[in-house]
């Protein structure tokens, strides 16, 4: 789980063009969505995020969400697995699904001449899938040889087993794919479950942006969804953070050990939370000027790369890390870390630093934004996260207002080199 996160993290650095306007749309059946008109090309692209996906998940089904969503495709109405994906080839549509800790997403990109079609061929999926048993019985033999796979994946270790450490009992100490024991033990009758318990009206979140307007969208949005259940199952509580602080070795014979790190983070509406992102893009975001990159791989040549990331989920806030280094310099990679870790208190953040910083991060953030796609799947993400709309035209603004003062505070507030866990997986030396 952890180890998809970092690409979703890396989103609140993600430039986006700040001139556009968003709309808020609302069916006339009350389905709300953000759009962005652009009339340029006849072309859609629409994303659906549907909160909770795999946490929704009882201890003995984990995994039946991420079976479910690859089955959505598999057949849908009147149609198999070949005539659903014949269908989506002859309308040259992007039809794709995914699941993750906290959802399931749907995304479709279709030119505006096949909207209609598109749309049609999404709800049947949504709606009214089939879930063969052949299909099942197929995708879950995918997903066995992925969680096969991943138990000699150096890096699926460390990320479960930070999991484990840090959540105990909720759904985030375990990893969405399921084990091979649970997944083994999954049946179609727990996928349509999954399927009625995750796909509801009452956590849907849309956005859309290409060649459509409000009243369209509208519409289409009480086509595609209306005929959904209107609740879905609970969502689970609060995770508990239960990290203790040190290291934990895992014995994996590699000449090159994978190492996760972290400590309790911020949340994203949390009023420090601009520092803290600046203070991590300044301790280990993605230049080679900052400063692990500098301390850990410049000057020592411990490791190719490090970063550490800001993370949000629905149920818990992190700030993590990650590298990987020869067996015989973990030790003083980790020992680095630390004394960083801990310089970032005592020493702070120079007045160069903080203006290259909030440079970069202005600088860049109006040069992404560069397709419908993005786009739309940028808004969805805001909106999942309780972004206000305006956040577009405003965050520039929320990071240049972050004073030397905010960064000391904040610094102090967040970053506990004595609570920080190591989880290393290889066979380090000297540890």
């Amino acid at each position: 789980m952890i180890r998809a996160l970092f690409a979703a993290a890396l989103l609140l650095a993600a430039p986006v063009r700040a001139e556009i306007a968003i709309q808020e749309v609302t069916s006339p059946g009350g389905i709300r969505a953000w759009l962005v008109e652009d009339h340029n090309i006849p072309f859609t692209a629409l994303e659906i995020q549907f909160k909770g996906g795999s946490s929704l998940e009882a201890p003995d089904k984990r995994g039946v969400v991420n079976l479910m969503t690859a089955t959505l495709e598999e057949g849908a109405g009147d149609m198999d697995s070949k005539g659903f994906a014949e269908a989506r080839e002859a309308l040259a549509a992007g039809i794709s699904f995914d699941s993750g800790a906290d959802s399931v997403g749907v995304s479709a990109k279709f030119l505006t001449e096949n909207r209609d079609q598109v749309i049609e061929l999404l709800r049947e999926a949504l709606v009214n899938p089939r879930f063969d048993q052949d299909a099942v019985d197929r995708v879950r033999e995918q997903v066995l040889s992925n969680l096969r796979a991943n138990e000699k994946d150096p890096g699926t270790i460390a990320s479960e087993t930070f999991d484990a450490l840090a959540f105990g009992d909720h759904p985030y100490a375990t990893t969405g794919d399921g084990t091979v024991e649970t997944v083994t033990k999954l049946t179609r009758d727990d996928v349509v479950a999954a399927h009625k318990a995750a796909l509801a009206r009452d956590r849907v979140y849309v956005a859309a942006s290409g060649d459509i307007t409000a009243e369209e969208l509208g519409k289409l949005l009480d086509r595609l969804l209306g005929d959904l259940p209107a609740t879905g199952a609970p969502q689970p509580g609060t995770a508990p953070w239960l990290l203790p602080p040190g290291v934990t070795v895992v014995d994996f014979p590699t000449p090159q050990s994978t190492v996760f790190f972290g400590e309790a983070g911020i949340p994203r509406d949390d009023p420090d939370f601009f520092p803290a992102f600046i203070l991590n893009e300044v301790i280990g975001g993605g230049r080679f000027t900052a400063r692990l990159m500098t301390e850990v791989r410049e000057k020592r040549g411990l490791t190719y790369g490090i970063g550490t990331y800001l993370v949000n989920m629905d149920h818990a806030d992190m700030l993590l890390g990650q590298f990987s280094a020869s067996n015989e310099k973990v030790a003083e990679a980790i020992k680095v870390v630390q004394a960083e870790w801990g310089r970032l208190v005592t020493d702070g953040v120079t007045p160069e630093e903080l203006e290259a910083t909030k440079t970069y991060l202005t600088g860049s953030y109006p040069l992404r934004f560069d397709g419908n796609g993005p786009i739309a799947s940028i808004l969805v993400g805001m909106q999942m996260d309780g972004m206000p709309i305006d956040y577009v035209t405003t965050r520039n603004a929320r990071v240049e207002a972050v004073t030397m003062e905010d960064i000391k505070r904040v610094a102090a507030r967040l970053f506990k080199p004595e609570a920080l866990q190591f989880v290393v997986v290889g066979q380090p030396e000297g540890m």
